[in-house]
């Protein structure tokens, strides 16, 4: 049996007419900068968010760009993350010529640990970016008291978790900022790069649209530097196609999820993914633990089915991060996991006959 890791083209034929429809009417009106689509798509998301505002933007990555250049973080400001996640969250802090502080993990969730944040806190910190690993928002009820005891800004990396939920609120809503991706194998993705910022502050919103536009605040007058950032129309003209059956691909995936679990819960070699009752997961990834990785990757790719590992090297391990003095053992959770880590394939259409044949090979 041979099995599509993400089955982007399975959900292409489920929606081609009207995506296809959509690319065209944006190819014929020429309009493929900030055309009609992106002020559709921006209202959909706000709607389907409950956030009082939905910028989108050209990537995940620059979304984050976007929310710590409104935040006006400068060079030496610290900014507390996780060394568990893409590089992408604390290359952005770097790009900026801030410096990323990493805090060990949860074990069971895989998400920063608000019990280790406090004792880094220095002068310089401005700001905690918790991520929303593999879908499940991290603990923010603990996360926005530390903040607010502290006088810091929380940004949201939820690159991966667009729609999941905490205490019945979506993670784009939550924070003062929250990121999100529309890369083409996220649970939400456009047909190449995409991304949204959110926030329910006013000013903040008003200034991240200057912002994506270079800092504008009309044509040709800049009263900030910022950058290039917009979403291409066509993109959106895809979203808002997409976003249409979003909940339901969500309830998809919450049942792949399920199967999965049930399938191979008395397996004593697994560790399955844990979410919390208070939250929800966007189950961007399926992510299981196990002491053989390498091998049993060999293995279940001779039968057909695809692996993949979110992350392998942590980032305080990785070389571009070297200047900043971390060691091996200096997150030991955060290593233990990387060495352990491994996604099966997660999609809203794996269907029985595919979940039993993954969890055979498993079993």
């Amino acid at each position: 049996m041979k099995i599509d890791f993400a089955n982007l083209q399975y959900q292409h034929e489920l929606y081609r007419d009207e995506i296809e429809d959509a690319l065209l009417k944006v190819a014929r009106n020429c309009n493929f900068i900030m055309g009609n689509e992106i002020v559709e798509l921006e209202e959909n998301l706000k709607d389907f968010t409950g956030s009082s505002h939905a910028i989108s933007c050209s990537s995940g990555t620059d979304a984050l760009l976007l929310a710590m250049m409104a935040l006006d973080i400068k060079p030496d400001d610290e900014i507390i993350t996780t060394p568990f996640t893409f590089i992408a969250t604390a290359e952005t802090i770097a790009f900026l010529g801030a410096k990323p502080i990493f805090v060990d993990i949860d074990e069971t969730t895989y998400n920063i640990d608000p019990t280790k944040i406090e004792k880094k806190i220095t002068s310089k910190t401005k700001a905690i970016i918790p991520v929303s690993l593999y879908g499940q928002p991290a603990d923010m009820d603990e996360i926005m008291n530390i903040a607010k005891k502290h006088n810091l800004k929380v940004i949201i990396d939820g690159a991966q978790s667009f729609g999941s939920t905490y205490k019945g609120k979506t993670d784009s809503f939550l924070g003062d900022i929250s990121c999100t991706s529309f890369f083409p194998a996220k649970p939400l993705g456009c047909y190449g790069d995409g991304g949204a910022v959110f926030t329910n502050d006013d000013e903040l919103a008003i200034k991240i649209k200057s912002l994506r536009v270079h800092g504008q605040t009309k044509r040709y007058y800049h009263k900030y530097i910022g950058m290039g950032g917009r979403l291409d129309t066509i993109q959106a003209g895809v979203l808002n196609v997409k976003l249409k059956y979003y909940a339901k691909d969500l309830a998809l995936r919450q049942e792949v999820a399920d199967k999965y679990n049930e399938s191979l819960k008395n397996h004593q070699n697994i560790v399955l993914p844990f979410v919390k009752e208070d939250r929800t997961s966007a189950f961007a990834q399926y992510s299981i633990r196990v002491k053989n990785r390498e091998a049993l990757q060999e293995k279940l790719k001779q039968d057909g089915l695809p692996t993949a590992v979110h992350y392998p090297m942590p980032l305080h391990l990785q070389e571009c991060f070297a200047y900043l003095g971390y060691k091996k053992g200096d997150f030991p959770l955060c290593e233990k996991v990387s060495q352990e880590i491994m996604s099966l394939p997660m999609n809203p259409y794996l269907n029985d006959d595919e979940i039993a044949y993954i969890s055979s090979k498993l079993n």
